[in-house]
């Protein structure tokens, strides 16, 4: 990064404020990750590889994922700055790969909250089928756009109740589904838990689809997770960050990493895998949840309004978060001069205004359900976004590595880390190697036909190719080259 950037971005950081506490970072990583992919598509896991592929599946994402964490709250926590791991990128890999990783956040996040949009129209929907879901979609970009224009302090507090209903639902979810197992609540198998686990043994269970179903899943999983980086872009607003990312990195992962595991294991032991609901899962039809069928099972028969209202939290919190991760991702490239002057501008809050107006105008994109049905849009808005989720968490692994080579080659003590990385190399190596491998086989089935499904490959995997055109573009334009390791700005306070 150069010199003028550096100290543009140290004024401009300045501008916002450090209002968010301990328990709004842990709130906002589980909002950010416990969502539809939890409510919803966490049936198709358990359908396409079975109970036991769908727990390990979770299992082994999750191992990545916590590397991931630990890689991030390292240097989150040595550098906490709004724009998180495409700083990291820039500083310790090569200022274009910052450049193109910001970027691609941006871009990333900015689309997911068009997704959201269009999602809480098919939600809305079930209640009131009568009314165009254009006018949801206004409402919830509004109130999204309110919740993020009053102030830092304003956005973690909406998050922190949002993701606080989210987390009570899947602990009653947990509860009574263990009563179930166990034959005290009506539901489960009246023999109680080895009567339930008979569902472990239907058909080609526990593991059905072999590796390759293994391998399908792993990218469902990998979507489910997306949110808890959120962590990493929060830092730059939070209290006290050397002590309190590390705190909300090591409580929030296994929160997380338990709520998903508990929750595949009660749906797996209430619900055989070859359960024909479990197939037909549909962020427009809330009843083929498995929560939704699990709580019908157990005498809850208003259990569908109950889920459709959790999962309509679930879409608003994922976007209100997202509104806040693109708007500073956006205006930290500002203050870098990656991006237009114009995004650096703060109010007097502490709020990027103009970079949230220039997010919100990407979330339009939602209003395309005007001309479009609302299924093809959410599709082809979830295609255009689905690459660079993890795009990111490649980043992380990367810079995470590069940074941790460049401090020890400087001769620097780890013991003044604020919060230290475990299993350094092999953590961020086998999450790389992981993220990588899911992230190529997105859509592999695409070359397993006779022909090869081109629309296809072409909607999944762009975001790969344009990546490294960015990237490879602002190398050619600005000269920039990979950072050695003896040149990096490793102290934080040469930031």
């Amino acid at each position: 990064m150069s010199d003028n950037a550096s100290s543009s971005s140290l004024g401009a950081e300045s501008g916002l404020r450090r209002s968010l506490k301990a328990r709004h970072l842990s709130m906002i990583a589980i909002g950010g990750s416990i969502g539809t992919g939890l409510f919803v598509a966490s049936g198709a896991t358990i359908s396409q590889a079975g109970p036991g592929g769908a727990l390990l599946a979770y299992m082994v994402v999750g191992l990545m994922v916590y590397f991931l964490m630990t890689s991030l709250g390292e240097m989150a926590a040595h550098l906490p700055v709004s724009g998180s791991f495409a700083t990291y990128g820039a500083r310790y890999v090569d200022e274009g790969f910052g450049f193109a990783l910001g970027w691609n956040y941006w871009y990333n996040w900015a689309v997911t909250i068009a997704v959201d949009l269009v999602a809480a129209q098919l939600v809305m929907a079930y209640w009131v089928p009568e009314v165009n879901g254009m006018l949801w979609s206004a409402l919830f970009l509004a109130l999204m756009f309110g919740l993020n224009a009053i102030s830092v302090k304003g956005f973690g507090e909406a998050e922190y109740w949002f993701a606080a209903i989210k987390v009570v639902t899947v602990i009653v979810f947990i509860g009574l589904g263990l009563l179930m197992v166990l034959g005290i609540l009506q539901g489960g198998a009246p023999e109680g838990l080895w009567g339930n686990l008979a569902n472990w043994t239907v058909g080609d269970a526990p593991f059905a689809g072999g590796f390759a179903a293994l391998i399908g899943v792993a990218m469902i999983v990998g979507f489910s997770f997306q949110g808890t980086e959120l962590i990493g872009i929060a830092a730059g607003e939070s209290e006290d960050p050397a002590r309190n990312v590390p705190r909300a990195v090591r409580k929030v992962f296994w929160r997380i990493l338990l709520f998903y595991v508990f929750a595949i294991l009660i749906i797996s032991l209430l619900l055989p895998y070859n359960d024909p609901q479990l197939l037909r899962n549909d962020v427009s039809d809330i009843s083929v949840s498995p929560f939704t069928l699990v709580f019908e099972r157990a005498g809850l028969l208003s259990a569908a309004a109950v889920m459709n209202a959790v999962v309509l939290t679930s879409v608003l919190s994922a976007g209100n978060s997202g509104m806040y991760a693109s708007t500073r991702m956006l205006y930290t490239l500002a203050c870098q001069r990656m991006a237009p002057r114009i995004f650096a501008r703060v109010n007097r809050n502490g709020v990027p205004l103009m970079a949230l107006l220039a997010t919100t105008a990407i979330a339009a994109l939602c209003f395309l359900t005007n001309i479009f049905s609302p299924q093809a849009v959410y599709i082809w808005l979830l295609n255009l976004s689905g690459m660079t989720g993890f795009i990111a968490w490649l980043g992380i692994a990367i810079s995470h590595y590069c940074f941790r080579k460049g401090y020890e080659a400087q001769g620097l003590s780890l013991a003044a880390l604020p919060y230290r990385a475990a299993a350094f190399p092999f953590g961020p190596i086998f999450a790389f190697v992981l993220c990588l491998i899911i992230t190529l086989g997105q859509n592999y089935q695409a070359f397993m036909q006779d022909r090869i499904d081109w629309a296809g490959v072409v909607a999944t995997y762009i975001g790969l190719p344009l990546f490294l055109l960015i990237w490879l573009g602002y190398r050619v334009v600005k000269g920039s080259r990979i950072v050695p390791y003896s040149e990096m700005k490793v102290k934080a306070e040469s930031y």
